[in-house]
């Protein structure tokens, strides 16, 4: 596998450029509980990777400034005994000697000041190797010497750069002077300078300070430092694996624990089928993410159940609406195959077969137009349209049909009310509303048509005094097949799809439709246009 491989994880395709897909074990399929406490593994490590980096070197300068600021304390120390005893007149090698002694609780003080060996850093180094014991500063260097660490190393310097004096610890080494270093510096202020040195194979940390008086290098190993940088990085070494390992194993339980929900959830969801939509996921009690996701699930099922009922409403309706026409035409037909029958018998029969056959391609045609219109293949023209014209022309049209069944019928249109749609459209939605209307109005009723122009609305109002709708019917005459009391209107031909058509059509207008009834009272529908 070369470059611009690709490795299957899972059901998806990752690239992986300039890499090799390793897969040890075929495809790898990591379970969301795996990949949650990998996640939250991988933030543990780099949390602590960066914590550790960001302790390892703060304590580093912690320690390094600690250690400046000793050895800076005790150069500053020795140049303020100097400045201080050159102040005072001189007092023989005695009194330091008696000095020495006051505290005779103190053995090992009195030892070193007796140790013949010690009488050789109580004066200057000369040249002949003696010392010059009258003089109180080098006995008060000597006994600052007492008061500190034996691992800091110290050295006097003159002006010049010439080593004066320097402590027991250092031997025949010598330490740089401030001289040098301030002469390799940009500026020769007199501020203390920080730097390491190598003396004997071991790294120091040295400061050197200067005065009026004198410069001080105090250098200090770093050893303890380093043995101590030492211990915390193994410390942090050996820790951070158990670390990683426990918050692994927690993450593993945590990831566990916060998806027993969506397990739950899983079982739940698998046991739903199509025959027991009725069922819903079990509500958790928290008001958390799981919570809202199962309030989604459960509105989905619900609406799927919806769906549901309507296809197998919709199925039903439609074979009873295309069974009824069918059995009329075998029905006829088979008795004009069985017998003889005149030429006006036959005529007869063809009629009615014809009228079957009308109504049959009218179901068809209904259904496909609103298959086509609830997919999108559907398209409303969008034309200025005179609503008073197109109203006027349907009700001169449906006059006739008022007129053959006894149906009072009456108008008042108002002129010039424009609106925006297609005319086509607009004319198959209007004829639907008064055809019914004079449909379900029995002889001696009253249908009236009116067109308002109000606040830059249009109002249509188709109001009758026919059989009405029953107030539990209202809410359900919009749905595909549905008829209303099947005893009332048995003999009244139609589809039960022309008012989905009807609604579909104004919702694409962006017009709004009402309806008023009462049962044995009457109809009045109410459709409301945006003029132009």
């Amino acid at each position: 596998m070369g470059r611009g491989s690709q490795c299957m994880v899972g059901k998806d395709r990752i690239p992986i450029r300039g890499l090799h897909c390793l897969c040890m074990f075929g495809t790898v399929n990591l379970t969301l509980r795996a990949k949650l406490a990998l996640l939250y593994g991988t933030i543990v490590a780099v949390t602590l990777a960066g914590f550790a980096g960001i302790a390892y070197v703060t304590v580093s300068n912690e320690l390094l400034r600690n250690l400046d600021a000793s050895l800076e304390r005790a150069g500053s120390s020795l140049l303020d005994i100097i400045r201080k005893e050159q102040q005072q007149a001189r007092k023989p090698l005695a009194s330091l000697r008696s000095r020495g002694r006051l505290s005779k609780t103190d053995p090992l003080r009195v030892d070193i000041l007796d140790r013949p060996n010690m009488r050789n850093f109580v004066g200057p180094i000369l040249g002949s190797g003696t010392v010059a014991p009258e003089d109180p500063v080098w006995s008060a260097v000597y006994e600052h010497m007492l008061l500190n660490s034996s691992s800091t190393a110290l050295q006097l310097a003159t002006d010049d750069g010439a080593v004066a004096w320097k402590s027991d610890n250092l031997g025949t080494d010598s330490l740089p002077t401030y001289g040098m270093f301030a002469r390799e510096a940009s500026s020769a202020k007199p501020a203390p300078i920080f730097s390491h040195y190598w003396l004997r194979g071991e790294r120091y940390r040295i400061v050197m300070i200067t005065a009026d008086v004198a410069s001080v290098t105090a250098a200090y190993p770093l050893s303890e430092v380093d043995e101590t940088l030492r211990r915390l990085f193994s410390l942090m070494l050996y820790g951070m694996p158990m670390a990683l390992v426990i918050s692994g194993i927690l993450g593993w339980f945590i990831a566990r624990g916060s998806l027993k929900s969506v397990d739950d959830i899983t079982r739940s969801a698998r046991s739903i089928t199509a025959s027991n939509l009725q069922l819903r996921l079990p509500r958790s009690p928290n008001n958390d993410e799981i919570a809202r996701l199962i309030d989604t699930l459960n509105e989905m099922i619900a609406r799927l159940e919806q769906s549901f009922a309507q296809v197998r409403q919709f199925t039903s309706d439609a074979s009873h609406e295309l069974k009824t026409p069918l059995a009329i035409l075998m029905g006829e037909l088979g008795v004009a195959l069985r017998r003889p029958m005149s030429v006006e018998e036959y005529q007869a029969t063809l009629a009615s077969c014809l009228e079957e056959v009308e109504r049959l391609t009218n179901v068809v045609q209904g259904l496909l137009e609103i298959s086509r219109a609830e997919s999108g293949q559907v398209t409303i023209e969008r034309a200025p349209v005179s609503l008073s014209v197109l109203v006027g022309d349907i009700c001169d049209d449906m006059l006739l049909m008022a007129d053959s069944k006894g149906v009072g019928f009456t108008t008042d249109i108002a002129s010039n009310v424009m609106i925006e749609g297609d005319k086509t459209r607009l004319h198959q939605a209007v004829l639907n509303i008064i055809e019914n209307a004079i449909k379900y109005t029995p002889q001696g009723g009253f249908v009236r048509v009116e067109l308002l122009a109000i606040d830059g609305k249009a109002r249509l109002l188709v109001s009758d005094t026919g059989i009405g709708i029953a107030a539990e019917d209202l809410t359900h005459i919009y749905d595909r097949f549905y008829r209303v009391d099947k005893a009332r209107s048995k003999d009244i031909q139609g589809t039960g799809l022309g008012l989905s058509i009807v609604k579909w059509i104004l919702d694409a207008h962006h017009a709004t439709i009402d309806v008023v009834s009462a049962e044995g009272a009457g109809t009045t529908f109410k459709i409301t246009f945006v003029t132009l």
